[in-house]
């Protein structure tokens, strides 16, 4: 183990603990995880974060096993790939399409809290990246995104105690996120829904000290 410096938001380098031997990071979920919206591979969160850990000084595998149109139940197989290859470190990405499907809390919860505690007894890291709010995407009436703000919040918290619960770590994405990109037209793609390159950019910025943080903990 060795220690690399790595600056944060404020210039001020930090010391981390890095892994000498290959750190296997994969990223789970949906079409965020994916990277749908992205106008290059290198924009997507797996490719960004992985650009934040080698600059910690890790060497890193990277595989993604995000599905557009995946929800909570599609973990199960997402987890079981991912556990034949072995994992140290995994990004869960997952929620948008339980929204949108009208999965209830309790169940989403429960199928995310199983693959979490899966992975976890197998040694792994993992971070969990809940339900976006849905209430800011264009396509939904405005009459209706109240309604949909405090759905998507109930949602994330329900997947946030049960990713708590399961032993893994919660990077929520929080209101000042959410006001961004309702503010922000150019963060989405031009699907109106997906985040695009600048918005991936943005949400990795606020992921990058979780992924940096849970690398340390391994190699220490």
């Amino acid at each position: 183990m060795t220690s690399s410096p790595t600056g944060n938001n404020d210039g001020v380098a930090t010391l981390y603990p890095v892994m000498t031997a290959p750190l296997r990071f994969w990223v789970l979920g949906d079409s965020l995880a994916a990277g749908v919206g992205s106008t290059r591979e290198d924009d997507t969160l797996g490719r960004r974060l992985t650009r934040r850990l080698l600059d910690a000084g890790h060497t890193v595998r990277l595989r993604t096993f995000g599905v557009p149109g995946a929800r909570s139940d599609d973990l199960e197989r997402q987890v079981g790939v991912a556990l034949g290859e072995g994992v140290d470190l995994a990004l869960i990405v997952i929620g948008a399409n339980d929204l949108a499907g009208f999965v209830s809390p309790a169940v989403g919860a429960r199928q995310l809290h199983d693959a979490v505690a899966r992975l976890v007894r197998a040694g792994a890291r993992v971070i969990v990246v809940p339900a976006p709010d849905l209430g800011i995407v264009a396509r939904v009436p405005a009459a209706y995104r109240q309604l949909v703000s405090a759905a998507s919040g109930h949602y994330a918290q329900a997947q946030a105690e049960a990713a708590i619960r399961a032993g893994g770590a919660v990077a929520a994405a929080g209101p000042e996120l959410a006001a961004r990109f309702a503010a922000e037209p150019a963060l989405f793609s031009a699907d109106r829904f997906h985040p695009s390159s600048a918005g991936y950019a943005v949400i990795a910025e606020g992921l990058a000290p979780h992924v940096l943080a849970a690398a340390a903990h391994l190699a220490a």
